[in-house]
């Protein structure tokens, strides 16, 4: 009933805290989905949260807004993923208020009204032997700073292929003529 995207980011969310995978997870989906504004809603919140952890505050706080102001626009769709908007807005809320009064973070719950949905969850936790509703690790540098330890070498060495590319002039049209 759920894509496989959002579960496994419930998944992630909700066990091993891997904010970052969240993002990306759902990232892929939003821009196969036509860039639906309430998969966007669940990103900001993953990445927020994220950067709370690590102490952005700044950062934190501004994606917490973001997402709390596009969740106004996409209450609908959020119902339909079996969430509860109004107990999501008033999360939200609340976590914005902890971070302007400089409170350290804590791992949260979203509001899950679907009871299938929460147990189709529970049970891909069992299965994988994860435990739902567990806090943060917050000594695992791996999760907490995952955006500066993950393997990035795909991604460099197709820019510089991409660069390469260019300067050779593989796949570009040639110049116009001088005028």
């Amino acid at each position: 009933m759920y894509p496989k995207a959002y579960i496994e980011y419930l998944i992630h969310f909700h066990s091993d805290r891997d904010y970052f995978e969240c993002h990306e997870i759902l990232e892929e989906h939003w821009k196969q989905d036509g860039r639906n504004k309430g998969w966007l809603v669940l990103i900001q919140i993953a990445v927020a949260f994220y950067h709370y952890r690590r102490g952005n505050v700044s950062g934190a706080l501004r994606l917490i807004r973001r997402a709390r102001a596009l969740l106004d626009e996409t209450q609908e769709m959020i119902r339909r993923l079996g969430l509860d908007d109004g107990a999501l807005a008033r999360l939200l809320d609340e976590t914005a208020r902890r971070i302007t009064r400089g409170e350290p973070y804590e791992s949260v719950e979203l509001p899950i009204r679907d009871r299938s949905l929460y147990e189709e969850c529970q049970a891909a936790c069992a299965r994988r032997q994860l435990v739902w509703g567990r806090a943060s690790d917050l000594a695992n540098l791996n999760l907490v700073d995952k955006h500066r330890r993950r393997d990035r070498s795909d991604v460099v060495a197709a820019r510089e292929q991409k660069k390469r590319a260019k300067a050779e002039g593989v796949g570009f049209p040639p110049p116009p003529p001088p005028a």
